[in-house]
């Protein structure tokens, strides 16, 4: 059909090749076309035809062959072609985004699960590629994510009564060597300016990769005494880690939000509750929010959080790949930072008059970053496309009319674009995100693959015979379940639909992680659990010297 290529992007419509019959453009007859699909049937003349053509803009190859004449000769064969060479990377990655530029996913889940996910999050228009390698952009539809993310988490830590606060993203050398220990673990990652302009920097400064050295100099200014304490700050930014060869979008960026807490308590026990309170909310993001159901725990002395004492996590599971990962961390840190920034205060216990005892105060620290956002994406996406859990889904009702043809007067056209409208408008009043697509220009077969790449919850469907019979058709995106609805229920049905669809994301995923959880007790058993693509619980006597043994046998194995 020719109307295709009004479904072509304008920046790829110069490498379209048109070729037309002649016939079809000689006399009056009515040509017949499906539109886009074989449920419809328009007719068009010659004249219309070639009035079409030239109406799309951009469109450079047009050719009009004869094929009534006769064929030309076969070309003569070639000899066969040697084997080809191995594909250079970059020749590779070249075909790697050549299915970027179609309109659907093009590599099945079960195929190729890291090019499905890049697919899914580019199609999808989550992020968009940025000319720094390792940066991506964050479209609204994920950042409206990020913004719920960070709504809900906020009430909560406000409600614990922590305050956001900001600060710079530059880090003197200085400062950021006096915690050896701790830059360590970042050191490989961190991102230096040393030029200003065409003028070199005195001293270079760090670009942030977290902020413990970057804050506790001035806590140690801002704490004089135990009344001072506790002091309970968050700040929202990006931080950067630079050094790695391979980018994932969401999971491992050079740039990337999150949110970071720094608190200091008087003792220990007031900073390990507030480390387990974060990350009960965190868990609280995931599952009531991404529908992800996620194992809360305790990284191992070899995993924990360089310079803390106890790393607490929330840890995801993806089915499709077998693997867990890691989805937010609250760190208990001990005396470590503020005996590094000299963050005391006077013993209140000391005895009147005579000169009062320092102690070191105790720290926590925790963060949460858009790694949520890719975690969220692989688990619940599909072959085709992304799939949003109502809650933080940007448009969570998409409306679309249907049932126009060439039949259908303009007054019944208008009949149903009202009523789409009009469902649009009352959904909104009791607070559901819907939108009408009412573009003339794109059939409602395109707009179904449209918004359900793009992860709408919810579509309703409205028709002439729906108007006649007061309904509207209902379509999950994450089942495919259909219903009619009443018209005047819309504004009951709809919410509850949502309620319902959330409950049953969370609790599919939740069924299908509890049923690969695999109790294993000889070693023989553990490497094929794995490989069945199970999460496998152990016995453990958290020795770093068994950790590595584990890791290195069930390499080998």
């Amino acid at each position: 059909s020719p109307f295709a290529l009004g479904q072509v992007p304008q920046e790829h419509i110069g490498n379209v090749r048109v070729v037309i019959d002649k016939t079809l453009l000689t006399g009056d007859a009515q040509i017949a076309f499906h539109p886009l699909n074989s449920s419809q049937t328009v007719f068009v003349d010659s004249a219309a035809l070639k009035a079409y053509i030239a109406s799309v803009e951009g469109l450079q190859h047009v050719v009009e062959m004869d094929f009534t004449a006769e064929p030309a000769a076969a070309p003569v064969p070639k000899p066969a072609a040697k084997p080809a060479a191995k594909k250079s990377s970059a020749a590779a990655k070249t075909e790697d985004t050549a299915g970027l530029n179609k309109l659907g996913i093009q590599t099945p889940k079960s195929a190729d699960f890291s090019e499905w996910y890049t697919e899914v999050v580019l199609k999808s228009e989550l992020l968009s590629r940025y000319d720094v390698s390792g940066c991506y952009i964050v479209r609204p539809r994920a950042y409206f994510v990020w913004q719920q993310i960070q709504e809900f988490f906020d009430a909560g830590i406000k409600g614990m009564g922590v305050k956001n606060c900001y600060f710079p993203m530059f880090v003197s050398s200085q400062v950021l060597e006096r915690e050896k220990d701790h830059i360590e673990g970042f050191a490989p990652e961190v991102a230096w300016v040393t030029r200003a302009g065409s003028k070199e920097l005195n001293e270079p400064l760090a670009i942030r990769p977290t902020s413990e050295t970057v804050m506790y100099p001035y806590f140690g200014d801002w704490i004089r005494s135990h009344r001072d304490l506790p002091l309970r700050l968050n700040q929202w930014c990006s931080v950067v880690r630079w050094e790695f060869k391979n980018p994932q979008p969401f999971l491992r960026t050079r740039e990337f939000l999150w949110q970071e807490g720094h608190c200091a308590y008087f003792g220990k026990e007031q900073a390990m509750r507030e480390t387990l309170e974060v990350l009960t909310l965190y868990r609280r993001v995931y599952e009531e929010l991404l529908a992800v159901p996620v194992i809360e725990g305790e990284k191992s002395e070899k995993e924990k959080f360089a310079g803390g004492v106890t790393t607490t996590t929330v840890e995801g599971f993806i089915p499709d790949t077998g693997r867990g990962i890691q989805g937010g961390t609250s760190h208990y840190l001990g005396q470590n930072f503020s005996k590094m920034f000299n963050v005391v205060v006077e013993d209140p216990a000391s005895e009147a008059g005579a000169e009062r005892a320092k102690l070191y105060v105790h720290q926590a620290s925790w963060g949460l970053s858009t790694r949520t956002i890719g975690v969220m994406v692989m688990l619940h996406s599909d072959d085709k496309g992304l799939v949003l859990p109502p809650r933080v889904a940007e448009t969570q009702v998409i409306i679309v009319p249907c049932g126009v043809n060439a039949k259908t007067t303009s007054e019944q056209r208008a009949a149903i674009n009202d009523a789409c409208l009009s469902v649009e408008a009352r959904l909104r009043i009791v607070g559901v995100r819907a939108e009408a697509d009412l573009r003339d220009d794109k059939t409602p077969a395109f707009k179904f693959n449209h918004w359900e790449l793009r992860g709408v919850p919810i579509r309703i469907e409205i028709g002439p015979k729906d108007l006649e019979s007061h309904i509207v058709t209902t379509i999950r995106r994450d089942t495919g379940a259909r219903d009619a609805v009443q018209t005047d229920a819309l504004e009951t049905t709809v919410p509850l639909m949502m309620v319902t669809m959330q409950a049953e994301m969370l609790a599919r995923a939740r069924k299908i992680m509890d049923e690969r959880v695999k109790i294993v007790l000889e070693w023989a058993d553990f490497v094929p659990a794995l490989n069945s693509k199970c999460l496998a619980l152990i016995p453990w006597c958290e020795r770093e010297v068994c950790e590595e043994q584990i890791k290195k046998r069930s390499t080998r194995d």
